[in-house]
This record gives C-alpha cells, sequence and structure tokens, in this order.
C-alpha cells in the first residue's frame, strides 16, 4: 500500500487511485510506514512567492524525512526552499547520502492547464527505473493582458506589468489539485520504491 501524504481527499485524485490517502482529518505528520509514500507537503512556506498560511511550513522537513525512511517522491514547486532547508540534491545533481536526487518535470505533461514547473525528490528508485513520462507538451501562454495593458509594443515585450499569468486566473482548487494522470505516475515512482538507508544507499 503506498501512502499519499499531504493531500485533498476530498477533491483530490488519490483515493481513486486506491492509495493510503492522509488529509486533513489525518495527521500526516505521523505516518510511520512501512510502505512508499508520495508526499505533497504545503509549499506556501516554502515558494518563491512564500506567504502567510494555515502551515507554517514544519511539514516539509517532516516529508523529507519520511521519504527517506521509506522510500518514494516528495513534490514541491520549481526552486522551492525546502531544497537547501534540507540539503536536498538539485535537478542533475549528485544523490545524496539516501540516494535520493531530484528532477524537474512540467505538470502540462500529464493535463495541467498550467506549466507548473515542480520538482521531486526520490528515494529508492534508481533513474534508469523512473516509469515513462508521457510525451512533452508545448508550453502554456505565460501570461495575458489585463485590460489596464493598453500598450500594443508592451505586449510584444516580456511580460508587462499588470498582466496575468495562467496559474494567476486559476482557481486555489485549480492550483493546487494534482492531475490524476500526474498521481498516477508518481504512484508508479513509489510502487518501485525500495526502503533506502543511509549505510545502503540505493
Amino acid at each position: 500500500m503506498i501512502a499519499a501524504l499531504y493531500v485533498d481527499v476530498q477533491r483530490g485524485p488519490y483515493p481513486a487511485l486506491g492509495a493510503d490517502c492522509w488529509g486533513v482529518d489525518r495527521d500526516a505528520t505521523q505516518y510511520a510506514g512501512p510502505g512508499p509514500v508520495v508526499a505533497h507537503p504545503p509549499c506556501g512556506h516554502w515558494g518563491r512567492y512564500a506567504h502567510p498560511a494555515h502551515d507554517d511550513g514544519h511539514t516539509g522537513p517532516i516529508a523529507v524525512d519520511q521519504v527517506r525512511r521509506f522510500g518514494g517522491v516528495l513534490e514541491h514547486p520549481r526552486a522551492s526552499r525546502l531544497w537547501p532547508r534540507c540539503g536536498l540534491p538539485l535537478p542533475g545533481g549528485l544523490p545524496d547520502a539516501w540516494g535520493g536526487f531530484t528532477i524537474e518535470v512540467y505538470q502540462r505533461d500529464w493535463g495541467h492547464r498550467a506549466d507548473k514547473s515542480t520538482w521531486l525528490y526520490i528515494v529508492g528508485v534508481a533513474p534508469e527505473r523512473l516509469p515513462p513520462r508521457p510525451p512533452p507538451q508545448p508550453p502554456r501562454d505565460a501570461w495575458t493582458p489585463s485590460r489596464r495593458v493598453l500598450d500594443p509594443q508592451r505586449l510584444q515585450s516580456a511580460r508587462p506589468r499588470g498582466a496575468r499569468g495562467i496559474v494567476e486566473c486559476m482557481s486555489k482548487a485549480q492550483r493546487h489539485l494534482t492531475p490524476p494522470d500526474f498521481a498516477a505516475w508518481l504512484l508508479a515512482i513509489a510502487v518501485i520504491a525500495s526502503t533506502p538507508t543511509p549505510e545502503n544507499p540505493t
């Protein structure tokens, strides 16, 4: 049984995929194995646009420890500050003492409306054993002009002041819910994850 930690049990895809879900009604910080995990700790505290949130960031390092103890994958936005905080390897970097490594993916390839560049910290699965990815999809439009952007020449330049990105135009639920196909791919990673230790990294 794969545990999906810090997920939206009511609206997210993991219950339908057969995962052992830990959401609001279960304290995911108390998960003690033994199965591998797919961890989605809240990112508000750790993102580039960090903001006050219901989660003060304490779940992030706990989720990292859970992935290291039981194997699996942790998902966070690109350039999450959780990486330097916990000493996680950057995409393309060498594995850490737990055999963990990081890759960058775009959730658009699994059906997200926005590009949603994402970092995945993976433990217990060698890079060459990762499940096949779907074909890459073309980038989404980075921004759309608001009514305040009236100068045609400014529309030809980089994102002008007053423009709104796709993510900014989406509802909170649309932004944070994991596409079902992406959730299934993350679960497939956890299925083949072993239980690593610092003394015997995979």
